[in-house]
């Protein structure tokens, strides 16, 4: 019984983790000592909304181009269940809704971008460097331990 309360982590279900981040900004130097002045709104260049897979999933994902050219990935007002072992992940699996659609991003191409924050709430995930969105078309909420989508959104480029 031990074993399966550390394996399954049953509380998690019933443990909700609001996140509040705000949209990212980068910020460029007036001069040496001071703090700087924003360089510019970040420009969406893809964009999805979640769907439902293992668990109830609902919001909308965001992947936002900063003004020094880097990229960060926004989850905007998710909600999903909470579970042992969540990421985000970014895939070339296409979505697909129902249980076909809860075990195929791991099966391609996919990259994590670190562990899932919380269970709600609006929270920003950077997109490393050396990782070609082109590659990407997809977002999961991957449990990790049980190889299970909790949901996904397939990411629509903007022009």
């Amino acid at each position: 019984m031990a074993f399966g309360l550390y394996w399954f982590e049953p509380w998690q279900l019933w443990a909700d983790e609001t996140v509040d981040e705000a949209v990212p900004s980068v910020s460029v130097p007036q001069s040496p000592g001071t703090s700087g002045i924003p360089a510019g709104q970040p420009r969406t260049v893809a964009q999805g909304t979640l769907i439902s897979h293992e668990h109830t999933t609902t919001g909308t994902v965001k992947v936002l181009r900063l003004a020094d050219g880097s990229h960060t990935l926004r989850l905007e007002s998710l909600d999903t269940s909470n579970g042992p072992d969540l990421r985000v992940w970014l895939t070339d699996a296409p979505v697909i809704e129902g249980q076909e659609g809860w075990h195929v991003f791991d099966d391609g191409k996919h990259v994590s971008l670190g562990e899932l924050k919380g269970n709600k709430g609006d929270q920003n995930y950077p997109v490393p460097a050396d990782v070609n969105l082109a590659d990407y078309s997809s977002l999961s909420i991957w449990c990790d331990r049980f190889d299970v989508s909790f949901g996904a959104a397939t990411l629509n480029r903007t022009p």
